[in-house]
Order: structure tokens, then sequence, then C-alpha cells
């Protein structure tokens, strides 16, 4: 059992930055691949950033790619999104989700479904 715990929403201006961290319970996180998804009113949860479990391995959803930047720390077992140059198209929930692997590979996941830990999610808010 993993309990994910997000931190470090807000609501910022465009253009702004912010850093979200995801804790970890447990002493097995580097068993897991991570992954921060979002889901905003009305629309379906998307995947954003997703991590193997070294952090040798990342990808990004188009809409976000060059602006933020997936991290984990194995050691402190947090997982970090950094957001920069928000749009207030970023508006969302944001959620951390746990996938635990079966082997040590540099596999990353993609999908909402494969993961088996979600966070209770922290919002983000971008202004005009």
């Amino acid at each position: 059992q993993v309990e994910l715990v997000e931190s470090g929403g807000g609501l910022v201006q465009a253009g702004g930055s912010l850093r979200l961290s995801c804790a970890a319970s447990g002493r097995t996180f580097s068993s897991y691949a991570m992954g921060w998804f979002r889901q905003a009113p009305g629309k379906d949860r998307e995947s954003v950033a997703i991590i193997s479990w070294s952090g040798g391995s990342t990808d990004y959803a188009v809409a976000v790619k060059g602006r933020f930047t997936i991290s984990r720390d194995n050691a402190k077992n947090t997982v970090y999104l950094q957001m920069n140059s928000l749009k207030p198209e970023d508006t969302a929930i944001y959620y951390c989700a746990a996938k635990r692997i079966t082997s040590y590979s540099r596999r990353v996941y993609y999908n909402s479904y494969e993961y088996d830990y979600w966070g209770q999610g922290t919002q983000v808010t971008v202004s005009s």
C-alpha cells in the first residue's frame, strides 16, 4: 500500500511558475513508476508527465512539453513537477499516481488505468 500526498498547488498569474510535490509513504518508492495527471472541469483526466522508477525515462504531454519538468528523488520518496510559463489552460486539479513495476526497466506508463495508487489532488489555478 502506498499513500500519496500532493502539495504546492495554488493561484498564479499567467507566465508564472509553481512546483508541485508528491510525497509517498512506505519504503519501496523506487519500485514504482510515477505520473502526474490533471483534470479540468468538464474534461477527462489526462496525462501530463510520467517518469520511470529511476528517473532515467520521462515523457510529457504535447501541451506542456518544454514548460514542465518531472523529476524524482527516491531517497526522499518524492516526485516533483516544475511548471513554468503557466497558461490559463493549465488550470486543473493535479494528481500524482504510482504504478507498481514488475521489472526495473526504463518503461514509463501513459494511461491512468495502469496506475495503482492516486493522491487526493492539488488545485492549480492560472489567471489571465
